[in-house]
């Protein structure tokens, strides 16, 4: 294993023979913090351009567009259908209103890098 696969396992949850040895969720800050390393930049501008693809997907669903990120996946709006559901507690009959919800669909790049 190289010095630099070696140092990358050492701040990943996986151990140099591959294994996963925790799952650790990736956060916002260390999602920048990558941005930031992989781009030479810093972390100011890499957090200036996280936000910006954030703020971006974010604006093109609320218009009800669809984002592809061609080999990644695709972000979109669907249409959830008012139901009826049961109070768990009291086990009441209750009505749950329509409403819109994003939704993500990897990509088929995306799909074979978690295998």
């Amino acid at each position: 294993m190289r010095k630099r696969d070696r140092e990358l396992c050492a701040r990943l949850p996986i151990g140099p023979a591959g294994q996963i040895k925790e799952m650790i969720p990736m956060r916002k800050q260390e999602l920048v913090r990558a941005v930031a390393e992989a781009t030479e930049t810093s972390e100011a501008q890499a957090t200036k351009a996280v936000n910006a693809v954030f703020d971006a997907i974010e604006s093109s669903l609320a218009k009800g567009d669809e984002v592809t990120l061609s080999g990644f996946g695709s972000f979109k709006v669907v249409e959830r259908s008012a139901r009826s559901g049961r109070n768990p507690q009291t086990g009441e009959e209750i009505k749950i209103a329509a409403r819109k919800s994003p939704v993500f669909r990897p990509g088929t790049q995306l799909k074979r890098a978690v295998e």
